[in-house]
């Protein structure tokens, strides 16, 4: 069994695990910690990444469980999200197929980030035709011999390269720099340049 963390909008790489399963436990018994793909996550615009962030209710001096983080509304996160997406892929060769599809998720007042999170990935799923079934978890799980635990090696600051069963398949981006492909990026990237063509993609991109 493969075990991951919630995201929003995970990386090529959380995908690519993802697609190649029947089943993954996703973890939401977890102390919350900052500066992961819970709530960040790097979309690719005409001068470079954009990493996107959405904002929580803070708990000083306080641990807090994943499936208890609130989303704070301080700031119009939603509107700055959807419009550097839009900014970002309104001509890529997929954006207005699937425009219809991602635009609700920035409309609508979530109030945990869990739920934002897990509605994020159905929809890939949905669009991608991803049939693996998701397995939120109801107490922290304790690994067994036989899982891969994928909750501290899939992370902004963990390099991709160190995950041996992930190789990411290069694909047309609409910018890049120099024409160098940026690998794990945004599951968003990969669906709005390769529409259909990304489940592909992601099962090609698992070393085995």
């Amino acid at each position: 069994m493969k075990i991951f963390s919630s995201a929003l909008f995970g990386p090529i790489q959380y995908f690519t695990h993802l697609a190649n399963v029947n089943e993954a436990i996703i973890e939401t018994d977890c102390n919350y910690s900052r500066q992961t793909y819970r709530n960040r996550y790097v979309i690719l615009g005409a001068n470079g990444v954009i990493p996107l962030t959405v904002p929580v209710e803070k708990k000083h001096n306080k641990k807090i469980v994943t499936r208890e983080v609130k989303i704070a509304y301080d700031s119009p996160w939603q509107d700055l999200h959807w419009k550097s997406i839009v900014s970002a892929y309104n001509s890529s060769p997929y954006f207005l197929y699937y425009r219809d599809d991602f635009e609700p998720i920035f409309h609508k007042k979530w109030k945990y980030l869990l739920d934002l999170n897990m509605a994020s990935t159905e929809l890939v799923k949905e669009c991608i035709e991803i049939d693996t079934q998701l397995l939120p978890t109801q107490n922290y799980y304790s690994p067994t011999e036989s899982d891969l635990d994928l909750r501290d090696v899939i992370h902004p600051k963990i390099r991709w390269q160190k995950d041996p069963f992930f190789q990411p398949i290069p694909y047309r981006q609409l910018f890049n720099l120099d024409g160098e492909f940026i690998p794990n990026l945004s599951v968003l990237d990969l669906i709005f340049n390769k529409g259909p063509e990304a489940l592909l993609i992601l099962r090609d991109s698992l070393v085995t």
